[in-house]
């Protein structure tokens, strides 16, 4: 039987976590933060928020990670302490609603910024069918590069992630220092909102949607856990370098982008970090940081690729999914067959939001990005919470197991991190019912497909 290779360390591990979560996030989610929130205050709020609560999950993660090292994630998490059902409707919703779904998202980012440059250029935007294509072509690619072992794609995630951290510290050093442009006034000229009440919950219930999937991905190591040397060290220390990295990157970047731009600006300009940069720098520096942000999503999609196939493997292996997933390449040693039907999937929910925004939005499709975000937000916080919480069942079931990490201050850290998804999860569905519902119908289905699988 062919196993995987055990070839990323912890070099590779960290540029997977920095890759996974700096994609598209922190250069295309700022607008529609700024939109639902509408000042600065509320804005840093709803960033710090995503960072605290993606701190706390990161230590609950990375203690099951040392426990288990097995690859696929929160699947594996789920199937050792509720059974194998919950655990499948987790695979399930990852792979038709959620996780799919996110690489179509940063697909969709990575080719708005080829059309800021586009635009910046000639003048004149793409239509919805070169979107499609572009981010088709690019969705395939990647999954193909992704066919010829994990060596080198792991290579690919140390360069991608030094790419990002460059990206990120470019627009960082280039708009907190162009004191010609910038304005410390756009902090405070809309500082508080006109009026806090129930609507002003929503709202930042609503952005937080956007923020947290600024910094999602972080877990993506634990999905490759059989790849990594020594995973009960390697994957809970690289989740805490790249975490804290990014943390610092977010904040300095945000901060640049208010100096450059007042709140309306901000709210009005979807490519937030091509408009502050070309602020300081004009249509050259435009350009540049366009071109730097799709490498940042173009490495963002390769990882997701990368890591989320091993999901849909470890199901199938575990006779789950579909059976043809659990075969690896006998040369390669790389799960081909589920990251093929991961690609086919893409395809169907990239062309599903293509169609649903050109009859919302005729050609131009601008609100594709946030339609991918809200259809798979809430049913992803649910399992979410599932997991978190697994940590306490694990406990319990297996109180003598070896757990070469143990959650910081647990349960207070468990606690915190399930209040704050929990009501998050609520917010959610008062502000996006339509989407969430969808999501969570689609995942539904799931238990058709179980229960026959489980009669064969």
């Amino acid at each position: 039987m062919t196993e995987y290779k055990k070839n990323l360390g912890i070099k590779e591990s960290t540029s997977i976590v920095i890759s996974r979560i700096i994609g598209s996030g922190i250069f295309r989610t700022p607008a529609p933060i700024m939109a639902l929130v509408g000042c600065t205050s509320l804005f840093g709020l709803v960033w710090v928020l995503g960072g605290v609560i993606t701190i706390f999950g990161a230590v609950v993660y990375a203690e099951l990670t040392a426990m288990i090292p097995k690859s696929g994630g929160p699947y594996v998490f789920l199937k050792e302490a509720y059974g194998p059902y919950l655990a499948f409707l987790r695979g399930w919703a990852m792979f038709f609603v959620s996780e799919t779904a996110s690489i179509v998202a940063v697909a969709l980012v990575f080719t708005e910024f080829i059309n800021a440059i586009y635009q910046i250029l000639t003048g004149t935007a793409f239509g919805i069918f070169p979107t499609f294509l572009l981010s088709l072509f690019t969705i395939w690619l990647l999954t193909t590069i992704n066919l010829f072992g994990v060596k080198l794609s792991g290579k690919f995630q140390i360069v991608f992630g030094v790419t990002k951290v460059a990206a990120v510290g470019a627009i960082i050093g280039i708009t907190l220092t162009g004191f010609s442009t910038g304005n410390a006034s756009h902090f405070t000229d809309s500082f508080w909102p006109e009026d806090f009440g129930w609507s002003t919950i929503l709202a930042i219930g609503a952005a937080l949607r956007y923020s947290f999937f600024a910094f999602s991905g972080w877990e993506g190591a634990t999905y490759m856990a059989e790849e990594v040397k020594n995973p009960g060290r390697t994957l809970p220390l690289s989740l805490f370098l790249g975490i804290s990295g990014i943390m610092i990157l977010y904040i300095g970047a945000n901060v640049g982008y208010i100096y450059q731009l007042d709140v309306e600006t901000i709210k009005q300009n979807k490519w937030v970090a091509t408009k502050a940069v070309e602020v300081v720098l004009g249509a050259t520096g435009g350009i540049l940081i366009s071109i730097a942000v799709a490498i940042n999503a173009f490495g963002n999609i390769s990882t997701q690729i990368l890591c989320k196939g091993r999901s849909w493997h470890a199901m199938a292996r575990d006779g789950l999914f579909f059976d043809s997933f659990k075969k690896l390449h006998p040369v390669y040693a790389t799960p081909n067959n589920a990251l093929i039907g991961q690609g086919i999937w893409a395809t169907v929910l990239l062309t599903g939001a293509i169609l649903s925004n050109y009859f919302q939005s005729g050609s131009t499709g601008n609100n594709m990005y946030e339609t991918v975000i809200d259809f798979f937000s809430a049913t992803s916080t649910i399992f979410n919470i599932l997991t978190f919480g697994s940590i306490y069942v694990l406990r319990k079931k297996f109180p003598d197991r070896s757990r070469p990490y143990k959650a910081f201050l647990y349960p207070a850290s468990m606690i915190i991190v399930l209040v704050l998804y929990s009501s998050f999860l609520i917010l959610t569905l008062i502000t996006a019912p339509i989407p969430s519902l969808l999501g969570i119908g689609l995942t539904a289905t799931g238990t058709i497909y179980y229960v026959k699988k489980i009669k064969k």
